[in-house]
């Protein structure tokens, strides 16, 4: 019985342990913008419907199953078999409360499929006013965002966090390389799949600064489950100076251990995956890795951007997501360490 009581404490503990670490937990509920307003207020007019609903059917069950037949419900012996007299007028009365019923339901029914429609409506209606465009590429297993301009080398692209302005709608054009995955930010926005060889769009606005955690909600492999996507929606002005920044080539490392490690990362198979402005890495298969130490977290969501996680997760990400598409770069410990010095660097 002890033993029994220590294990169920030790398992609070970490599941309290582990709700104090998580990151912008995420709550469809907790509305931050119009269109996840709208699927929030259906969800509060559904339930007290269904709960209602719930309510009755159980109390009729109940009822049934404790009622006792009447007293004009006889049994009587005729011709030498049993049977049971009906009473008409309760027959009467049971009918017109089963039709009462059907009327009711079908009624209840169609009023939440027009508040349904309406929400739907709401959700698929271009902004009024004039919106951020933004393109997202899903991949096995994380985010491309691009932020397109008419000028091509003022596009920006980076991975697994979308920075936005508060108060100015977000126009996103979403498409996938590989498998179908879908896009969710439930404090935002509902969801919405990524086909192969299809682009569709979403749109939505943030009107509270804040830190939004989305996530792919389609199984699309393995480690489907840690596919996730920061939204950051900040100020005009400081989404301003950080798209500004984003457009700046990676900074040239001045102490001699991060220059060590962009010379690791130029000599290793880091190059066939990443790109890194301003130097000739320029890979795609992978995230853009110009400005990572700018990032909060990295391996899409899973880990928080530290020199720890970043060691660990170059070491052998396999470890920490099994099934993910990067390999192990097996470095000695003086140039793992350089090497997470240079992306360190990177802001």
């Amino acid at each position: 019985m002890r033993r029994a009581k220590r294990e169920i404490a030790i398992v609070c503990a970490v599941l309290a342990c582990a709700a104090c670490s998580l990151h912008n937990a995420q709550n469809a509920l907790d509305a931050a913008g119009p269109q996840a307003g709208r699927i929030a207020g259906l969800w509060w007019l559904m339930l007290p419907i269904a709960s209602v609903v719930w309510v009755i059917v159980v109390a009729v069950m109940l009822w049934g199953a404790s009622r006792r037949r009447s007293p004009r419900e006889a049994v009587e012996s005729r011709g030498g078999s049993d049977v049971l007299v009906r009473d008409d007028a309760r027959d009467r009365r049971m009918t017109r409360v089963v039709a009462a019923g059907v009327i009711v339901t079908a009624l209840t029914l169609f009023l939440m499929l027009i508040a349904d429609f309406r929400v739907g409506q709401a959700l698929t209606m271009a902004p009024a006013t004039k919106a951020v465009p933004i393109k997202i590429v899903g991949h096995q297993f994380w985010w491309e965002v691009q932020y397109p301009d008419s000028i091509p080398n003022k596009t920006v692209i980076t991975a697994n966090e979308i920075h936005i302005p508060v108060g100015t709608p977000v126009v996103m054009e979403l498409s996938s390389l590989d498998v179908i995955h879908s896009f969710w930010v439930p404090s935002l926005t509902g969801k919405k799949d990524l086909l192969p060889g299809y682009t569709r769009s979403l749109w939505f606005r943030a009107d509270t600064p804040g830190v939004y955690r989305g996530q792919c909600a389609e199984f699309c492999g393995l480690e489907h489950a840690k596919m996730g996507i920061l939204v950051i929606a900040q100020k005009q002005q400081d989404f301003d100076a950080w798209r500004e920044q984003q457009l700046d080539t990676a900074a040239t490392p001045s102490d001699s251990l991060a220059q060590h490690g962009k010379s690791v990362f130029l000599g290793t198979t880091c190059v066939m995956c990443h790109t890194i402005g301003g130097t000739v890495a320029g890979a795609t298969t992978g995230p853009d890795l110009t400005h990572i130490a700018s990032r909060q977290t990295i391996a899409a969501g899973t880990l928080r951007n530290t020199d720890a996680n970043l060691y660990a997760w170059i070491s052998d990400p396999q470890r920490i997501k099994p099934g993910v598409l990067m390999p192990a770069t097996k470095l000695d410990p003086r140039d793992m360490q350089a090497l997470v010095a240079y992306l360190r660097h990177l802001k």
